[in-house]
């Protein structure tokens, strides 16, 4: 499986088969030249949305025709099974933001989950709908999502062996939200790529933090 980080929430998850996965795809230079990211020229078999915002739902940037996967529930495509546990984009269960789709699904026997634009911390009962948990993509800059702190608090609930952080400061967004350094601050185990990719063969031993560059 590889992991592409194209910016943003957007990620591209290519199986062994060949099997594309394209998340949170934002719609560039949204929000008066905010999302300063490239235009997406990936092109995917299964576009995953995880709420109607421009920076997350621009299923129309994405070539080629792809399935897209939206809300809550149990979803199949291309033979990989999908599912959505409704979350907030804030901390007062969506009366700022609206709802958050939650994305887990399985690649090559490593199960990947996407938190969206998550903006709580998740109890008992939402990490037993999320389940194990192989790799974690999680949002850190704050603001609009959970912060460092928080972001912290889930990896640590939901217990991944790979976390690649997403949804923060960078030299393209024009956001008020904080770097990723706040979130890698004073934790072990910090890889940064220095590229936008990464593949896996498994995920075994102790946590690690990954970061990747952008590709777009």
């Amino acid at each position: 499986m590889k992991i592409k980080w194209l910016g943003h929430s957007s990620f591209l998850i290519t199986s062994r088969a060949g099997v594309s996965i394209l998340t949170d795809p934002y719609k560039s230079g949204s929000y008066e030249g905010a999302v300063g990211y490239g235009k997406i020229t990936d092109a995917a078999d299964i576009v995953l949305v995880s709420h109607d915002h421009d920076d997350h739902n621009s299923v129309e940037s994405v070539p080629g025709s792809p399935v897209v996967l939206k809300g809550p529930g149990e979803h199949e495509s291309k033979g990989i099974k999908f599912r959505g546990v409704e979350t907030y984009h804030d901390k007062s269960q969506g009366k700022e933001r609206g709802k958050n789709t939650v994305f887990v699904f399985d690649v090559d026997g490593v199960k990947v989950c996407h938190l969206g634009d998550l903006g709580h911390t998740v109890g008992k009962e939402t990490c037993s709908k999320i389940g194990k948990v192989d790799v974690l993509l999680v949002p850190v800059g704050g603001f609009f999502t959970i912060d460092a702190a928080e972001a912290t608090a889930v990896a640590e609930a939901l217990d991944p062996r790979i976390v690649i952080p997403m949804h923060f400061k960078t030299e393209k967004l024009g956001f008020p939200i904080a770097g990723v350094d706040g979130f890698l601050k004073g934790k072990q185990s910090v890889k940064r790529q220095g590229s936008a990719e990464i593949e896996l063969a498994g995920v075994e031993g102790e946590r690690q933090i990954v970061v990747l560059d952008h590709a777009l």
